[in-house]
């Protein structure tokens, strides 16, 4: 096969073969997918307090906590693994190919999910596992979803295509707030039902109208990689997971030798990992796209955008269920449902601006949108600080707004600026890449932000409950040992819609008088206790999403100046990609059969990207 050196014409040519519409089909296709993805990545949260009511298991109670965690943890922490060894597969036997099976095996998921019959620590240990398969379904979605795309768009219209993306990925996840907290208390089953037909539907439409015009090349499977890989980053995802539950006598597990051992571990087994990288001929993660400045700088500055939101979500959730909805009269069931409505303005926020940002970045490059953007979204967390515990809502709308609009501006520009920037046939693999950085920062995110607030209500919600309680007539006695016992308990606690001070006192209630009683337990009691010590931990949280989106703005600084555009009446020049289908489409043969058997060299490939 000859391949045409005219560039200029290859998009005209791939049109006529796949008809001027197929673009958009891969554009709705793909963002299908990664929508689904992310509102079951979401919808379990808000759902927790339905699920396991409905099974009939307290996990607040003694060793179910783990079963809460890995209830909405271990969808995260496989799709984080996985995700990158899928985008390779993409790359070498077809993105679409990997992307369809996505849809399938998601589809299985959600109805194994539904069909869930039975109760206790069987049905929790049940839905972890199809949750798992969830997660699996979801990393090859996330893996070869943004490289269909950028395949089937040519280069000056990619930030408006992945912008779209984009809103999918981030809208879904308060979409699924919204969804969980009005399907969940219908039925529960009903959050994992409606996704069944959306993958089943999607399943059918990838098979039938996605064709895989960009590059595919055989080549072995890294197994030392995977392997490697796959160990580090469970080891330390599943070490962080662990660290947040209590550990001898302390809050939480940072000192236990099992997380220690995992979190060192894994980080030495990942150490290891890039050495083996750098020497293997087809390796798993392509260590030499980290040459690439754009590539590297706009991947640190999406992890430690990504570290910064991905927190946020659960503290905004707590600040709401455990304080601001039961100052305003809602009974704490009522909270997970309202909490998603009153996070509406964070997601419109970022529905403005992520196509906005696409179509103008498309224009006048990335840098102003990436930069500005994690510099708006951080002084949004800088606002939040001098927003009052129980706040004015007009005043916290417009700032969690303001937060949603910078991460939009951001994260489309981002993500078209790397995937521009790396040779056509690594977009898989690239892609995956990208994923797992997100993802993994989403995990590390909600241990941070969880740590950080535990240490402030540490520090200060002993006393508080203490006085509290010893004035409402809760002997010294047991008022002491309640006020010790972990905070994490209190956050999740708030978090699952429950009363907290129900949930601590227990069968300590009936000692007191009744107006006592109903006074502890009431709306009014708990948020006044915990405003002081929640915000002391609040502010560390925040000041630690501050300087992540400072550092994300340096790093969408540093990588590099726009390539310059084409003389004026000169056709933009495409990837090798788009050549090499247009030759496939005048050789007579589909694109989806288009295998490219070696790669030429990267730094032949690699787009000009000037310092």
């Amino acid at each position: 096969m000859t391949v045409n050196s005219d560039v200029a014409g290859a998009p005209a040519r791939a049109e006529r073969q796949l008809g001027p519409h197929y673009k958009w089909i891969a554009l709705s296709c793909a963002t299908l997918g990664t929508l689904m993805a992310t509102v079951n990545q979401s919808i379990v949260l808000i759902a927790l307090p339905d699920i396991f009511h409905g099974i009939g298991l307290n996990p607040l109670g003694p060793g179910n906590t783990s079963y809460l965690l890995w209830m909405f943890m271990g969808f995260l922490v496989v799709s984080a693994v996985l995700v990158v060894s899928f985008g390779r597969l993409g790359d070498m036997f077809g993105r679409v190919r990997m992307f369809t099976l996505g849809f399938a095996i998601f589809s299985v998921g959600s109805i194994f999910l539904t069909a869930t019959w039975m109760h206790g620590a069987d049905a929790a240990l049940w839905l972890i596992i199809w949750r798992v398969v969830q997660g699996i379904g979801g990393a090859f979605l996330f893996a070869n979803s943004a490289a269909i795309v950028t395949d089937a768009f040519p280069a000056n219209q990619r930030g408006t295509a992945l912008s779209v993306n984009s809103i999918a990925a981030i809208g879904g996840s308060f979409v699924g707030l919204i969804l969980g907290g009005a399907l969940a208390p219908i039925n529960w089953h009903l959050i994992f039902l409606v996704s069944a037909p959306i993958g089943v539907f999607g399943t059918v439409w990838a098979y039938f109208m996605l064709h895989d015009i960009g590059i595919r090349k055989h080549a072995k499977m890294d197994w030392w990689g995977n392997v490697l890989f796959a160990v580090g980053l469970i080891s330390i995802l599943v070490g962080i997971t662990y660290g947040l539950q209590p550990y001898g006598g302390h809050p939480m597990g940072w000192t236990s030798p099992m997380v220690l051992g995992m979190l060192f571990g894994g980080l030495a087994l990942l150490i290891i990992f890039v050495f083996v990288e750098t020497k293997v001929d087809e390796p798993l993660f392509r260590i030499s796209l980290f040459k690439i400045r754009a590539f590297a700088a706009g991947n640190i500055a999406s992890l430690m955008l990504a570290m910064g939101r991905g927190g946020m979500q659960f503290m905004l959730i707590i600040w709401l269920q455990g304080i601001w909805l039961p100052l305003h009269g809602y009974s704490y069931s009522q909270t997970p449902l309202w909490a998603g409505i009153y996070l509406v303005p964070l997601t419109i926020g970022f529905l403005i601006a992520a196509p906005l940002s696409g179509v103008l970045s498309d224009k006048f490059g990335a840098k102003a949108f990436t930069v500005g953007g994690a510099l708006l979204t951080g002084l949004a967390f800088l606002l939040l600080l001098f927003v009052p515990v129980n706040f004015p809502y007009w005043e916290f709308a417009l700032v969690i707004a303001l937060n949603g609009f910078g991460s939009g501006l951001f994260v489309s520009p981002n993500w078209a600026e790397m995937m521009n920037a790396v040779p056509a046939d690594r977009r898989g693999a690239a892609g995956g890449m990208i994923a797992t950085f997100q993802n993994s920062a989403f995990v590390l995110s909600i241990g941070i932000f969880f740590t950080l607030m535990v240490a402030g209500l540490s520090s200060k919600l002993p006393a508080a409950m203490i006085h509290g309680l010893t004035a409402q007539g809760v002997p010294a006695a047991t008022a002491t040992p309640i006020s010790h016992l972990p905070p994490i308990g209190v956050l999740f606690a708030s978090f699952l819609g429950y009363n907290p001070m129900q949930q601590l006192l227990g069968p300590v209630l009936h000692t007191l008088s009744p107006a006592h009683a109903a006074y502890v337990v009431g709306r009014d009691f708990f948020p006044h206790l915990i405003t002081a010590p929640f915000h002391s931990g609040l502010g560390a949280a925040f000041a630690f999403a501050i300087a992540a989106n400072v550092i994300a703005a340096i790093a969408s600084a540093l990588t590099g100046r726009r390539p310059k555009a084409a003389p004026a009446g000169e056709p933009l020049s495409e990837p090798l990609g788009y050549e090499l289908a247009a030759a496939a489409g005048e050789g007579g043969f589909a694109p989806s059969e288009l295998v490219v058997p070696a790669a030429p060299q990267e730094s032949t490939e690699t787009p000009s990207n000037p310092d």
